[in-house]
């Protein structure tokens, strides 16, 4: 092993647990001001909630990573300030190449979701039980957090009714809800099949390079569904009667995350050279992958959740 190999590979661990700690922090923040007052328990829970997620997520994609051989780091969690964000971006593991096998790179892209995902249903299903029923659609101001199939079906199962119901009667989230609700959505996220997310990766390990146009196109339709969630509420918001001037800007803050998301893949393919994924080989999937990738692209598709978050309107 040559020494710039060495130095990737050797693991800096003062680094990983000052992330950790340093998102940890920011998570509680974010989580103890999710009210009108600073409440520490909230923090708390919605801190060790997400991390638990997050880092169930990343383990998933180390493991699985060593598993085949592959030089992983461990995870790189990204803390940001709670003012401008609920503490986090996530995280990442760094690999010291890309991964060519294409039965590999579906098996890394999957593990990770997969892996959050077994501790975020529960924890939902558990926060569920937590959060009582209240008119809370109705209260002006309030951020409304988006459905997705998965999300309505659990809260179906907990408190037995479809979500919201008549006169805005919704979940009103215990922090360890709304922490694996966010945990869901950022699993959303990564398995969008574009570039190099989760999501992309397996699907680069299903098309090979035809990956290249396919993100291409889904790049932009990103941006299409930012606008028509932009519309489709401006228009809601006016046919209750609010004022366009109050409408544009609540509708403008429902899509701005789908343009975000765009800008962030853009960002990432021009630091890629240019290409939305690296090359891989030419060597099909076996059947046991193909199966895989039709089991993620069905877990997508029930937490796809096009509002993620929306203002409650009188």
């Amino acid at each position: 092993m040559d020494d710039d190999t060495e130095t990737r590979t050797r693991p800096r661990y003062l680094v990983h647990i000052g992330l950790f700690a340093a998102t940890c922090v920011t998570t509680f923040l974010s989580g103890a001001g999710l009210g009108s007052d600073f409440d520490p328990a909230q923090g708390a829970y919605f801190a060790a909630t997400i991390m638990t997620i997050l880092s169930c997520h990343e383990m998933g994609h180390f493991l699985v990573a060593r598993r085949h051989g592959i030089q992983a780091s461990l995870p790189y969690f990204i803390p940001l300030p709670p003012v401008v964000s609920l503490g986090t971006l996530g995280a990442v593991i760094q690999m010291d190449e890309p991964i060519a096998d294409r039965d590999q790179l579906v098996d890394v892209g999957a593990a990770g979701p997969l892996a959050g995902l077994v501790v975020a249903v529960p924890l939902l299903i558990y926060g569920l039980h937590l959060s009582p029923l209240a008119a809370v659609a109705s209260e002006p101001g309030t951020m409304i957090e988006g459905n997705s199939l998965a999300y309505l079906g659990l809260k179906y199962l907990v408190h037995g009714m479809i979500l919201p119901g008549a006169g805005g009667v919704d979940v009103q989230l215990h922090p360890i809800a709304f922490a694996a609700w966010v945990g869901l959505l950022i699993t959303m996220i990564n398995l969008l099949p574009i570039g190099q997310l989760d999501g992309g990766h397996i699907a680069c390990g299903a098309l090979g390079e035809r990956h290249e146009a396919f993100s291409r196109i889904l790049h932009w339709l990103l941006l299409a569904v930012g606008v028509c969630v932009m519309a489709v509420l401006c228009f809601r918001y006016q046919h209750q009667g609010v004022a366009i001037s109050t409408a544009l800007p609540s509708a403008f803050k429902a899509g701005m995350p789908w343009m975000v998301w765009a800008l962030v893949l853009l960002i990432m393919r021009r630091v890629s050279d240019g290409r939305y994924h690296p090359p891989v080989g030419a060597r099909a999937l076996t059947p046991g992958r193909r199966r895989l990738v039709f089991l993620m692209v069905l877990i997508l598709i029930s937490i796809f959740t096009p509002i993620p978050l929306r203002e409650a309107m009188p």
